[in-house]
């Protein structure tokens, strides 16, 4: 291992109100720290092992599999059921009620009746059930385009056009992948002290790592029955190149908005990682030599970002001709400078967009894993569901917290109908999160308290009229008795005391909000790439595009996957 040296300079996180904006927010990039790259890092430094326990799909492409994977002390297994499901009845909307494939991720190896029992509830997804040993449900459909290709082309002894295979990217994209008890699954704290499961979205990375492998083995079993004899397998590169798609919609958004221990110590541990590198005072040749590697292999991967949202496209535009200005100025950079972190990261907040700053942080974070992938540790939350009230605080502090907090909120001008134009309720359908026209529809009465600006400025109004009438000696408590309607808001407040990346600092009701800023944000974190909105409101993704199958794990690297060769 290389040593470090830190000691000349310490760079300080950048600010809340700096980062927590979602301008920024919505131009991250995955890094070392997105939970699938802590999954295939831990996967292959644990040698996990991985069986595929049962492939019991007839020619149709109906029937179950079993994919089994044993670390340390755990073992889990996907279940997976895949469906005839005809053309017309494939959605992507949450709404759907059938699929072409369902899953569940068993904790432990299902017996038979474990299976039978899954059988009859997991293809109904919300309207089936599930139990303890259940930590995750899913469901994917076809790229029918794409599928019907490769299913061909393998039938006919071929190789899929690669060009086809790199403009979509997945065979399958998900719909969701739910967990931590929803519909009857295991609760989050029956897991949270399995080191496996420590960082977040452990369980439901491995899911969607193991549907990527099960999607490839269906697609060359449907090959395998078009074709006989003359059917081949996907050469690995090419079945490596593909990911699982996900489309993802408003559902994420609240998500980021109502954990915000979770949330700030997702952006703290980047932030922190972030500084720590800045403060490091010379970068060795090999260092400096994999942040030039991985730069390149950056620019390859977004060259081949494509979408059809003008917005983004733009963005991707402008990313692209900035990383090319970069890259100029890194071909006269001295990297034996004093703190060379530091100077490239000041050019590039400089000289660069957003989106091209966001990738340069990712990137200027990878040849230090040493320093901080002991970070994601830090990056889950036990926070409680409902935390408690400090009522004995006085009325005083609460109004200083609250304009620290908000001062930013206080330049906007609540009563014009664009700053308070969304609202946002649930469906009573699916029980999903929507974003309705609150001057247009018949939704104000449903509104859910995700409007934390607004909120905070109303409650400032109501606390500094109670503290002019009450005095100086005037308590929370009492305050509350008075407008219990602030609950929400103080309880907010007072959690957020000690989490300086706790809270969005943009109004989230506003006319000009760009949910997808919220999604891509989380996404992320996920480890996903290439964005795609579909609208400003849902988006579709890859996960895990290039990552070694469980097979390839302990040849091939099982952390830069994600900027491809």
């Amino acid at each position: 291992m290389e040593s470090v040296d830190t000691s000349e300079l310490k760079v300080s996180r950048r600010s809340p109100e700096l980062v927590m904006r979602l301008e920024r927010l919505g131009c991250f990039h995955q890094s070392r720290l997105s939970f699938m790259r802590v999954l295939t890092r831990r996967l292959k430094s644990e040698s996990w092992s991985f069986t595929k326990a049962s492939f019991n799909v007839n020619d149709s492409g109906v029937g179950y599999a079993v994919y089994t994977t044993k670390g340390p002390q755990n073992t889990y297994s996907l279940v997976a059921f895949s469906h005839d499901l005809p053309d017309a009845l494939r959605s992507d909307r949450v709404i759907a009620e059938q699929w072409d494939a369902t899953f569940v991720l068993f904790d432990g190896i299902p017996t038979q009746e474990d299976i039978a029992r899954l059988e009859r509830n997991v293809p109904h997804q919300e309207a089936g059930r599930l139990t303890g040993t259940e930590l995750t449900l899913s469901r994917a459909n076809r790229s029918v385009r794409l599928w019907n290709h490769v299913v061909d082309r393998l039938a006919n002894g071929q190789q899929p056009d690669k060009a086809q295979i790199d403009s979509v990217g997945y065979l399958m994209r998900t719909t969701a992948v739910y967990g931590s008890g929803k519909f009857g699954a295991a609760d989050r704290q029956a897991i949270a002290q399995r080191d496996e499961c420590r960082a977040p979205f452990q369980v439901e990375m491995l899911t969607v790592y193991l549907i990527r492998t099960f999607v490839r083995d269906l697609v060359e079993h449907m090959a395998r029955v078009k074709g006989g004899t003359h059917a081949v397998a996907m050469e690995p590169a090419i079945a490596r190149s593909l990911g699982i798609g996900n489309s993802t919609g408003l559902g994420m958004a609240p998500f980021i908005l109502n954990h915000p221990a979770l949330f700030n110590n997702w952006i703290l541990a980047k932030e922190e990682a972030l500084s720590t590198v800045r403060s490091i005072s010379k970068a060795t040749d090999a260092q400096y030599s994999l942040f030039l590697q991985l730069f390149a292999r950056a620019e390859r991967s977004i060259k081949q970002w494509h979408t059809q949202h003008e917005a983004q496209a733009v963005k991707i535009c402008q990313l692209q001709s900035d990383l090319a200005g970069f890259a100029d100025y890194l071909s006269e950079f001295d990297k034996s400078c004093p703190n060379p972190w530091n100077k490239l990261y000041g050019w590039a907040e400089n000289n660069l967009c957003i989106e091209a700053q966001e990738c340069i942080v990712s990137l200027m974070l990878e040849p230090y894993g040493d320093l901080i992938d002991g970070f994601t540790h830090c990056m889950g939350s036990d926070e409680p569901t409902i935390a408690p009230i400090r009522g004995a605080v006085k009325v005083a502090s609460l109004i200083e917290q609250t304009q620290t907090l908000y001062d930013w909120a206080e330049t906007i001008n609540w009563h014009e109908n664009a700053s308070c134009a969304r609202a946002w309720y649930v469906s009573a359908e699916k029980l999903e999160p929507r974003l309705g026209e609150r001057f247009d529809e018949p939704i104000a009465d449903y509104e859910q308290p995700l409007s934390p600006a607004r909120d905070a400025i109303a409650m400032l109004a109501a606390l500094k009229s109670y503290y002019n009438q009450a005095g100086e000696h005037a308590n929370v408590a009492a305050f509350l008795l008075m407008h219990p309607e602030h609950r929400h808001m103080v309880r907010r407040v007072q959690t957020l005391q000690d989490l300086p990346y706790g809270e969005i600092r943009d109004n989230t009701i506003s006319s000009s909000l760009l949910p997808i800023d919220m999604l891509r944000c989380k996404l992320s974190f996920f480890g996903a790439i290439h964005f795609d909105p579909k609208s400003d409101r849902w988006v579709r993704i890859r996960m895990f595009g290039n990552a070694p199958y469980p097979e390839e794990l302990s040849e091939l690297d099982a952390d830069h996957w994600v900027y491809p060769e």
